[in-house]
């Protein structure tokens, strides 16, 4: 099973994960927010990425979702993920949101590249125009 690490802009990541508390009932195991202070210093952001991903039980496996492509959360988790010598399968999606969340964690038992599509098109379909909205089948 994946693990699931929501690192975004203070407090989004910890209201995403109070989301999914709030849809499951419970914080699934393994999955973790960080959330990124203004002015904190990126290399700070790495080491508390670095820890929390050390202690995720499936660290074979990660899921990071990130909020803003080129922000500091964004850019630290890609940096993690293509750390040399780094043992766990760590994939970062950017631009997270609630359709993607969901799909994440309803897919997480899954191997990580069908989350990872699932969660891609969860989000994506997810953004439409409300009046359009009869139109599409999710």
């Amino acid at each position: 099973m994946a693990g699931i690490l929501i690192v975004a802009h203070t407090p989004l990541a910890s209201a995403l994960l109070d989301f999914v508390e709030h849809i499951y009932g419970h914080v699934p195991e393994d999955m973790f927010a960080v959330n990124v202070p203004p002015h904190e210093n990126s290399q700070r952001t790495f080491i508390r990425l670095n820890e929390v991903i050390q202690q995720m039980k499936s660290n074979q496996e990660i899921l990071v979702l990130t909020d803003i492509m080129g922000a500091t959360p964004s850019n630290v988790a890609s940096r993690l993920s293509s750390q040399p010598g780094n043992m766990a399968n760590i994939q970062v999606l950017t631009g997270v949101n609630l359709p993607m969340l969901l799909r994440a964690v309803s897919h997480r038992h899954e191997p990580l590249q069908e989350i990872v599509e699932k969660s891609l098109q969860g989000g994506q379909q997810g953004v439409l125009r409300i009046r359009d909205a009869g139109k599409v089948s999710l």
